[in-house]
């Protein structure tokens, strides 16, 4: 057996966005699946709001919102009809048509709703993955590299709308894209082998300083 994560402990502040750095198997997605309920942890646990994950699990998932690395998608779904189900497992009611709607408009989907997911190119099915984790308004969301495929203008648009759900919730997400942090985020923090190596507010770092923090970090 193979230990994953040694000692890692953190908080996170609601309106804070932070961004998660590391080495490819640092740690960093397994430990987004602990803080999602994906994964049990065999010793620690993880708190939200002072609640124990793991004990509630179905209804503290319900205030998150969750975008894997690899955005799990069913590909002959339309768009919309896709959005329709998942407000559908989130029990949204009444409540989901208007919602659907307002995430098509910010994740800027109006062009490519009436097609399918499996028509669309990587960036759009990234804005249909992340329309997804935002259907439900959660207060916690946690993204897996959200901006991996992209195309600049792209970039920009998601890194705006990751800023503006950040302002009034709890936002953590990967990203091998130094700007992206320096960019967007409050703090970082950096794993190394499974630890904590690094906890810091970004305080106008440019990308450069940090991409050199983090080479001399990761090491």
């Amino acid at each position: 057996m193979q230990q994953v994560l040694q000692d890692l402990s953190f908080t996170i502040e609601k309106g804070q966005i932070v961004g998660f750095l590391g080495p490819n198997g640092a740690g960093k997605s397994t430990t987004m699946k602990l803080i999602t309920g994906f994964l049990t942890p065999d010793s620690g646990s993880v708190l939200l709001d002072g609640v124990d994950v793991q004990k509630s699990k179905l209804q503290l998932q319900r205030m998150i919102g969750y975008l894997p690395e690899h955005n799990p998608l069913y590909l002959d779904m339309y768009v919309r009809e896709s959005l329709a189900f998942t407000a559908h497992l989130y029990g949204m009611g009444n409540s989901a048509k208007s919602r659907i709607d307002e995430m098509i408009e910010r994740t800027g989907l109006q062009s490519e709703c009436s097609k399918k997911i499996g028509q669309l190119s990587k960036g759009y099915r990234q804005r249909v993955g992340l329309a997804q984790a935002l259907i439900h308004d959660p207060q916690v969301l946690i993204l897996d590299e959200p901006t991996t495929g992209l195309d600049p203008n792209q970039l920009l648009e998601i890194r705006s709308l990751i800023q503006d759900f950040g302002k009034e919730r709890t936002v953590l997400f990967s990203t091998h894209i130094m700007q992206e942090v320096t960019a967007i985020c409050d703090r970082f923090l950096v794993l190394k082998k499974g630890q904590l190596v690094a906890d810091q507010a970004v305080n106008g770092m440019s990308p450069n300083q940090l991409e050199e923090l983090f080479r001399e970090l990761t090491a």
